[in-house]
């Protein structure tokens, strides 16, 4: 640790560096900036992968890039002007941030903040440059995170403080993925007791949303994927029942509103497939039907429904990060944990080494896993 004595100065440490769309991620020798003014360095301890890494990592164009936004680690170094945090420190990194002073942070209605809001160019916030490089070139960042390495830069506001003795290996999952399907039913649908939930898509995300929906009270929720794997391992989170399109001699669409009388209350669209989201909203009953887009899409971002949809009554929603505000709000689900009235370690179904992260990525791809959480060297 650095001493408070002295100015943090330049780490070399080792990082899994993306250099280019789909390649392999390569362990390199980065070199990670000091933090600057309200920002704070962490050594990471745990960090999972998420299926918006994969995407990124499949069709985006900035590289060479760190990957990795779900994280747990331990503040080595703050900037000038933090006051939230100190040396020692256990944090959870965050997405979005909370600047708690913008119109945003200051409104119920919304957790996306205008100052720490979703970065998309591989840049800090503050000053619109990267804090690692190799051999004096940039490597960017992603998400203002990049959690694939030892040592990460992030601003204070991207940052939530968490009790020494919480399982860094286990919470690092409420930074993304976990956190964002529990949003959804509770902040962004508010689904009530006695009701119909359908969920296309049953990643981590889809499975939260699940979970979600169990803790509320829904009486019936529908499970949507092609992947026959997941039927036994969904009913663990609360899917009644399981559904496989490839199974069905009818649009699936058309199966959900036999089977439900009309259609659910709600439907959660959890692939990341905007094709998809017109199938979530035919799923919804008339007058009331709820549908919510969570899914990242690789291709074709823009939604198409008929407006015929929208008059009868149903709602599309989208909503990032589950409308959770991150200081504010994830101590709350942190407590429910510990508690044990969410859960989190039964996400986890992979754990590797970081040498091993390209595992990961093939598990992924490959539809073998939920979360894999990697752990950092000590």
């Amino acid at each position: 640790m650095s001493s408070t004595m002295n100015k943090p100065h330049a780490i070399t440490c080792k990082a899994a560096v993306a250099w280019g769309p789909g390649e392999p991620l390569v362990i390199e020798e980065v070199q990670v900036s000091p933090p600057q003014p309200q920002e704070i360095r962490i050594k990471v301890v745990s960090t999972s992968l998420c299926r918006s890494d994969l995407t990124a990592w499949e069709t985006q164009a900035i590289f060479p890039r760190i990957f990795g936004h779900e994280a747990s680690g331990i503040v080595e170094s703050v900037g000038a002007g933090v006051t939230e945090f100190i040396e020692g420190d256990h944090v959870l990194t965050v997405f979005i941030g909370e600047c708690q002073t913008c119109k945003h942070c200051r409104s119920v209605k919304s957790n996306t903040c205008e100052v720490l809001g979703l970065e998309r160019r591989g840049v800090m916030h503050s000053d619109q440059q990267t804090r690692f490089s190799i051999k004096g070139k940039p490597v960017y960042h992603y998400c203002a995170v990049s959690s694939f390495s030892e040592y990460t830069v992030v601003h204070s506001g991207c940052a939530v403080k968490v009790s020494s003795v919480a399982p860094l290996d286990k919470i690092c999952l409420l930074s993304c993925g976990l956190a964002a399907g529990l949003g959804a039913a509770w902040n962004v649908a508010d689904i009530s007791k006695g009701s119909t939930v359908v969920i296309f898509g049953l990643g981590t995300v889809g499975l939260s949303v699940a979970q979600g929906a169990k803790i509320r009270g829904a009486c019936r929720i529908i499970g949507v994927d092609t992947n026959p794997e997941k039927s036994e391992k969904a009913k663990v989170f609360g899917i009644t029942e399981f559904l496989n399109p490839n199974d069905c001699n009818e649009p699936i669409q058309q199966v959900i509103k036999r089977i439900t009388d009309g259609g659910a209350d709600y439907s959660f669209e959890c692939i990341g497939d905007t094709g998809m989201i017109t199938t979530a909203l035919q799923s919804c009953c008339d007058g009331w039907g709820l549908t919510v887009t969570l899914g990242v899409p690789k291709v074709k971002p823009e939604v198409a429904a008929h407006y015929g949809l929208f008059l009868s009554g149903r709602t599309l929603k989208g909503t990032l990060f589950g409308r959770w505000k991150p200081k504010s709000d994830l101590p709350s689900l942190l407590d429910m944990y510990s508690k044990k009235e969410i859960m989190i370690d039964e996400f986890i179904t992979h754990d590797l080494q970081f040498e091993d992260i390209n595992k990961a990525f093939n598990l992924m791809k490959e539809g073998k896993c939920l979360r894999c959480v990697i752990h950092m060297p000590n």
